[in-house]
């Protein structure tokens, strides 16, 4: 689809460069494109990871959890966890990478973690927290890399969009219309050139 210009030259040369700047901007959001896919692509594999290693260490908690349930009276279980005697705290900062700015998440505790004597519990509960208290920081560390891997996806396809609307939309038609007025231009001048002919034969014939 041509746009609907006067065609002019001031008209073509202000096209032109537009169509210059326009390709300039799309390989430059390629660029983009490509270096937000790399990153994207690393953040999965750490992800990915993360996730084995944190599903393994819950299951472990969880195990060792079941155990104490099994060979601690519920009264003296609950009694044990009711009062948790540690505080945790969430830091929120923010790191640029390329076009987005991310969170960070870090985590803050604070306080004893056993809120119970250790003689009146199972082994097994101590084992369940400690788990529990380890794969806490990891927790957090794979939100904060899940929330850039996000960001990093909802990016990519904003610049996925952008590099395809130049591409495919907006340079073509450009450069449709530049050759459309080029050619009505080159037709005028023709006719121009033809008018002066005729002209300069009439002027003679006299």
């Amino acid at each position: 689809m041509n746009l609907r210009i006067n065609p002019t030259r001031m008209e073509l040369l202000r096209l032109k460069k537009r169509v210059r700047v326009a390709k300039r901007g799309h390989k430059l959001l390629k660029d983009k494109r490509d270096e937000l896919m790399k990153r994207f692509m690393a953040l999965i594999r750490d992800v990915k990871n993360m996730r084995l290693t944190v599903e393994k260490r819950l299951m472990e908690a969880y195990r060792s959890f079941l155990v104490a349930r099994a060979v601690m009276s519920p009264e003296v279980l609950e009694e044990a966890i009711m009062f948790p005697t540690q505080q945790v705290a969430i830091n929120i900062n923010e790191v640029r990478m390329m076009s987005i700015i991310a969170p960070v998440f870090t985590l803050q505790q604070e306080g004893a973690m056993y809120s119970y004597g250790l003689a009146s519990s199972s082994s097994d509960l101590d084992a369940a927290l400690d788990t529990f208290s380890a794969v806490l920081p990891l927790l957090v560390e794979l939100a904060s890399v899940e929330r850039s891997l996000d960001l990093l996806a909802e990016e990519i396809e904003k610049t996925r969009r952008r590099v395809n609307a130049l591409e495919y939309v907006l340079i073509p038609n450009l450069e449709k219309t530049v050759k459309s007025i080029a050619m009505k231009l080159s037709e005028q001048e023709r006719a121009a050139i033809t008018r002066l002919m005729k002209i300069k034969d009439v002027v003679r014939a006299k």
